[in-house]
C-alpha cells in the first residue's frame, strides 16, 4: 500500500490510476491532501477556505459508486481545487475581497459543476488577486501567498493560490483564470503547467467577471498530460455562456500522450517571437529560454524567427481594455443585493451607502483600475483611449495570424524575470504590469497559450517558463509540443523540476 504521503506526489494521472484499480481509494487520496493542507498551508497560505467535510463527502460518493460498480470519469476521486472566483454552491467565494467576504453562492458555476460530473473531489477555493486584478496575488483582501520555491517571493498572480497550491503538492491539480496571463505567469515562476484555452472554450457561467472579452478558466497541474486531462474535464460548450465556443474539444489528452511517447518535432514548425527579448528581461530567464529554442530544434521542429511588430503595444491596450470592462462589471457590487454593506443606519441614501461599502469594500488596485476604466469610457475620451485599444487589439489578431500563416506554433519566455520578492513591486503599479509583457497578447487575440518549465535561472535558482502559442482552437498543438518538450527536459534533468525546490 502506497503511504499516505507518498500520494501527494503522484501526478492527477498516477494518482487515478491507482484509485481506478483499487490500490488507493478515494478517501484515502483526499486525506492525504487534506494532510498535507494542514502541514503546509499556514506558511503558503495558498487556501482561502478548505472544505474538509464537503470534500470527505465526495470521496466517499466516488468510493461508493465504484463499489458499485458505476461508470466514472478518468480523474475521479483526484482532488482539484478553484480559483476563489468560481461560484461554488454553499462554500465561501471571495474573489480575494472584502466586499464578498462570507457570501455562499446558492448555485455552481458550469466549471464546478463539470468538476462534480466528472467525480473530482473539490478540496478548497484558492488565494488570489482581488477580482483577479494583479500579478503577484499580492493584491488579496487576505494577505499573499507566498512561492514555495521561496516564501519570501511571489507566486506569480492574479491565480498564485492556485499555482501554488499544485506547486506544495497540497493538489494535483486547480483551475484558474487568465485575463492577461493569470494562468500562465503564476506557473512559470512555480514551475508548474498552467494553460490558457481558447477563449470560449472554458465556460464563463458563474465565473465571477473582471474583463469578459478577455476572461478565460483553464487549468493548473505539475504535468502536460496532468494540465490536458483537467482541460478536457471543464471544456466545451455551455448554452449559458454567449461566448461559449460550439465546437468539439480537441483531442488534448491524446495529444499529450503523442507528444510524450514519439520525442519528437518532426514536421512542427516553431515561431520564435521577436519582440520578447532584450531590455527588461532577466539574463537567466533569457539563457534558459535560449537552451528552450535549441532543444526545440534538437526535436526536430524547424525553428524561425517571426516578427510581430503590434506585440510592443499590447501592454498599453490591455491596460486600457481590461480596466474599461472592470469598471462596468463591478458596477453590481452596489451594497444593495449581496457582499458587504457599510453605513446603512437609515440616515443615508443608496447612493451614499454603495460609495461607502465600495471605499471599504474594494482595494487600492481595484479602485485604480475602476477609475482608469471610468475615466476611459467617458464622454470625450472613449474614442481616444478605449476605441484606440481595441483598434490595436486589430492589429494584435492581425500579426497573430499573420505568423500562424508561417508557423504551427509560437514560443517566447512566459515572464520577463523570475518570482521577485513580495513587497518589491507593491507601491509601482507600472513595475508589476510589465511581469504579464508576455502573455497579454494572446488574451487580446483569444488564442490559446501554455507555460511550462525549462530550467531555473542560474542567478537565483528559480523557475523559469517557456510560453507556447497555438492559434484559436488549436489547444491540441500547445499541449503536443508542450509534452515533447518535457519529456525532453525531464530526460536531461533526470526527474521534474519541481523535485528541485527546497522542502516546505
Amino acid at each position: 500500500m502506497t503511504g499516505m504521503a507518498d500520494l501527494t506526489r503522484l501526478t492527477a494521472a498516477e494518482l487515478a490510476a491507482r484509485i481506478a484499480d483499487g490500490t488507493v481509494s478515494a478517501v484515502e487520496a483526499t486525506q492525504a491532501h487534506l494532510g498535507r493542507v494542514e502541514a503546509v498551508d499556514e506558511k503558503v497560505h495558498a487556501f482561502l477556505h478548505v472544505d474538509r467535510e464537503g470534500a470527505l463527502a465526495q470521496a466517499r460518493r466516488v468510493d461508493e459508486k465504484r463499489a458499485a460498480g458505476e461508470r466514472l470519469g478518468p480523474l475521479a476521486g483526484v482532488p482539484v481545487a478553484l480559483k476563489d472566483l468560481f461560484t461554488t454552491r454553499g462554500v465561501p467565494t471571495t474573489c480575494g475581497s472584502k466586499i464578498l467576504e462570507g457570501w455562499i453562492p446558492p448555485y455552481d458555476a458550469t466549471v464546478t459543476r463539470r468538476l462534480r460530473a466528472a467525480d473530482m473531489v473539490l478540496v478548497g477555493k484558492t488565494n488570489m488577486d482581488e477580482f483577479a486584478m494583479g500579478s503577484s496575488t499580492e493584491n488579496s483582501a487576505y494577505g499573499p501567498t507566498g512561492n514555495p520555491w521561496d516564501l519570501t517571493r511571489i507566486p506569480g498572480g492574479s491565480g498564485g493560490g492556485s499555482a501554488a497550491s499544485v506547486a506544495s503538492y497540497q493538489v494535483p491539480l486547480a483551475v484558474g483564470t487568465d485575463t492577461g496571463g493569470s494562468i500562465r505567469q503564476p506557473a512559470a515562476v512555480t514551475g508548474t503547467v498552467g494553460v490558457k484555452p481558447t477563449y470560449g472554450g472554458v465556460s464563463r457561467y458563474g465565473m465571477i467577471a473582471f474583463s469578459s472579452s478577455l476572461d478565460q478558466g483553464g487549468p493548473c497541474a505539475r504535468t502536460v498530460l496532468d494540465a490536458a486531462l483537467l482541460h478536457e474535464a471543464i471544456a466545451g460548450h455551455d448554452p449559458l455562456d454567449s461566448t461559449s465556443v460550439d465546437a468539439p474539444v480537441p483531442a488534448l489528452v491524446e495529444a499529450a500522450r503523442i507528444g510524450a511517447r514519439e520525442g519528437s518535432l518532426a514536421g512542427v514548425r516553431v515561431g520564435v517571437v521577436g519582440e520578447f527579448g532584450g531590455e527588461g528581461f532577466q539574463d537567466g530567464v533569457m539563457r534558459r529560454f535560449d537552451e528552450a529554442v535549441r532543444l526545440l530544434t534538437d526535436l526536430g521542429a524547424e525553428v524561425v524567427e517571426v516578427s510581430c511588430p503590434s506585440f510592443d503595444k499590447a501592454l498599453a491596450a490591455y491596460y486600457l481594455i481590461a480596466p474599461a470592462e472592470c469598471s462596468s462589471n463591478l458596477a453590481r457590487f452596489d451594497a444593495m443585493r449581496y457582499g458587504l454593506r457599510v453605513g446603512d443606519d437609515g440616515t443615508r441614501s443608496a447612493e451614499e451607502v454603495t460609495a461607502l461599502t465600495r471605499e471599504a469594500g474594494f482595494g487600492a488596485e481595484v479602485k485604480r483600475r475602476i477609475m482608469l476604466g471610468t475615466y476611459a469610457l467617458s464622454a470625450g475620451y472613449y474614442d481616444a483611449y478605449y476605441g484606440s485599444a481595441q483598434k490595436v487589439r486589430t492589429l494584435i489578431t492581425r500579426d497573430f495570424e499573420r505568423a500562424f500563416g508561417q508557423v504551427d506554433v509560437l514560443v517566447s519566455p512566459t515572464t520577463p524575470t523570475t518570482a521577485f520578492p513580495i513587497g518589491e513591486r507593491v507601491d509601482d503599479p507600472m513595475a508589476m504590469y510589465v511581469a504579464d509583457l508576455c502573455t497579454i497578447p494572446s488574451p487580446l487575440a483569444g488564442n490559446a497559450a501554455m507555460s511550462v518549465p525549462c530550467g531555473l535561472a542560474p542567478e537565483d535558482g528559480l523557475p523559469v517558463g517557456l510560453q507556447i502559442i497555438a492559434p484559436a482552437l488549436a489547444d491540441d498543438r500547445l499541449y503536443r509540443v508542450g509534452a515533447t518538450v518535457e519529456a525532453a527536459f525531464q530526460a536531461r534533468w533526470g526527474h521534474p523540476l519541481l523535485e528541485e525546490a527546497p522542502a516546505l
